[in-house]
């Protein structure tokens, strides 16, 4: 495991508000570098895990160790109505990958020119997701908590954040809450929520969600 990033999370961990437990750590749960997908059924505690990974709320129980800068993009994050697209990301994203970031907003069809209020809810999405994976330093290790970054967005987005994750796996740690959409989607890790209990599955092979969502209760 790569330890300039990763999440440890042990079995006495357990998330939830208030005096109120919602779910918690069956086994202990080790992510390292690449792309993890957190998985549940609405209301069963997505949010708060990743909410709680943050530090932005307190555990029940427990305590767990991240390793690297940490980045929570939750889905509700908003930017000033009126500036445009470039104007966000250029104030966000370092010099040295600007240009790298436009490149890919325009393969994915973000239009930098319109300002934020005239987005739709897919295109506002893009920002979120284009200034943390461009923020994120190798070299260094970071750890991006991604709460449902494909809202919105269509296939052919969603595929290419995919596909942009494949390629650059190296010195990130993603943990990515999302709701897939087609059953053939291949999950190499997953950490599952149901039934009150956190668990861990990782494959070389990948799992199809298809086999997985049967047993998310």
């Amino acid at each position: 495991m790569d330890s300039t990033c990763s999440i440890l999370i042990p079995s006495n961990v357990k998330i939830g508000y208030g005096r109120s437990v919602i779910a918690e750590v069956a086994e202990g749960i080790k992510l390292g570098e690449g792309t993890h997908y957190l998985l549940a059924r609405n209301g069963r505690g997505k949010t708060t895990l990743l909410r709680s990974l943050a530090r932005v709320l307190k555990l029940q129980a427990g305590e767990f160790t991240v390793s690297g800068r940490v980045q929570f993009v939750p889905e509700d994050i908003e930017y000033n109505s009126h500036l445009p697209a470039r104007v966000i990301l250029g104030s966000l994203v370092e010099r040295e990958r600007l240009e790298e970031c436009y490149r890919f907003a325009d393969r994915i069809e973000l239009d930098l020119k319109k300002p934020y209020r005239s987005l739709s809810t897919g295109n506002k999405r893009k920002i979120s997701w284009l200034m943390a994976e461009f923020s994120c330093d190798p070299d260094s290790g970071d750890v991006l908590l991604l709460d449902e970054p494909f809202t919105g967005v269509d296939s052919y987005v969603r595929e290419a954040f995919m596909e942009y994750w494949e390629s650059c796996d190296s010195g990130v740690c993603r943990l990515v809450s999302c709701h897939p959409d087609f059953d053939s989607m291949s999950i190499r890790s997953a950490v599952l929520i149901s039934e009150g209990r956190i668990t861990a599955m990782d494959s070389s092979e990948g799992y199809r969600w298809g086999d997985l969502k049967g047993g998310l209760l």
